[in-house]
């Protein structure tokens, strides 16, 4: 199968938050012979690469792009390849959702994927952002990383050779500009049922205090140390203003909604105006957690 290229992709047709311009090309890779495409491919471009995920975690600017986006979609697996008492490692391609891993998860009966129910991306989205919520992130799960980069190919990664912090991944060894193709996890066997009890509970608390079914692109800025971006937000007034078609969520202050409407500069707006306003008032800067294009 050939590297599958889009004129002018739409940004807006391919981010949760719904919001974005154009691209000047989008180029899809679906099997390893593809990337040896995609090196030529960013061999003859002279725009900048930018590898898309799911999109949600993304606000773009309404303008065109100077961009060549790379997209995966190597969905290959979920599969258990080891066992190691009662640890599991499962592989899968950085282009399967994120929901479908947590799904074939509880049905297998593997556990440690829980807190992240509700999460939109992709596998490798997750692993670029070291993405996590209710007291679990990814990247304390990976134990190997494949990696491609046009420079070296295609290489495994054991997890001592990768860098995650909060919200953050990087390699010990920068090798450039790089993507993520596979991963590898470490998972626990447990019972389907509790798997899909301790899923469910996790989702009716998000569903309770955080706009999961809306137009989102997740929280807006980190929380700081010891403290949360969400309560700061909304002691200050910032819960359910609106500027033009985007607003802050009803629900849950750090989260922006797309009320219909809504562009890029409505949302920076609100978000400038929440950063100044939690500084004022608290003496903390708002660090933005989702990525700006």
């Amino acid at each position: 199968m050939a590297l599958e290229l889009t004129a002018n992709p739409s940004l807006s047709e391919r981010t949760t938050l719904r919001v974005g311009g154009t691209a000047v090309v989008e180029a899809v890779v679906r099997e390893e012979k593809d990337l040896d495409e995609l090196s030529e491919f960013l061999l003859r471009e002279t725009v900048r690469p930018f590898v898309l995920g799911a999109g949600s975690n993304l606000l773009v600017t309404d303008e065109p792009l100077d961009l060549a986006l790379i997209r995966v979609d190597g969905s290959f697996g979920p599969e258990r390849v080891e066992r190691d008492g009662s640890t599991l490692i499962v592989r899968c391609g950085a282009g399967l959702r994120l929901p479908g891993l947590l799904g074939w998860a509880q049905k297998a009966g593997f556990s440690g994927l829980e807190g992240m129910t509700g999460i939109p991306g992709t596998v490798g989205g997750a692993v670029a952002m070291n993405a996590g919520s209710y007291g679990v992130e990814i990247g304390d799960l990976v134990t190997r990383v494949r990696i491609w980069s046009p420079a070296q190919g295609l290489v495994w990664l054991d997890s001592n050779q990768c860098i995650f912090s909060y919200r953050h991944f990087s390699l010990a060894k920068p090798a450039g500009k790089c993507l993520v193709w596979e991963v590898e996890l470490a998972l626990r066997e447990s019972d389907p049922k509790a798997v899909r009890s301790a899923m469910r509970d996790v989702y009716g608390k998000k569903k309770e205090t955080q706009p999961v079914t809306a137009r989102t692109a997740g929280c807006v800025f980190k929380n700081p140390a010891d403290q949360s971006a969400g309560k700061l937000l909304d002691q200050v007034g910032m819960k359910g203003a609106r500027r033009g078609g985007m607003a802050f969520s009803e629900l849950h202050a750090n989260f922006l909604v797309n009320l219909g409407g809504g562009t890029c500069a409505d949302a920076l707006e609100l978000m400038n105006m929440g950063r100044e306003e939690v500084k004022e008032r608290f003496g903390v800067n708002l660090e933005p957690e989702v990525i700006i294009l």
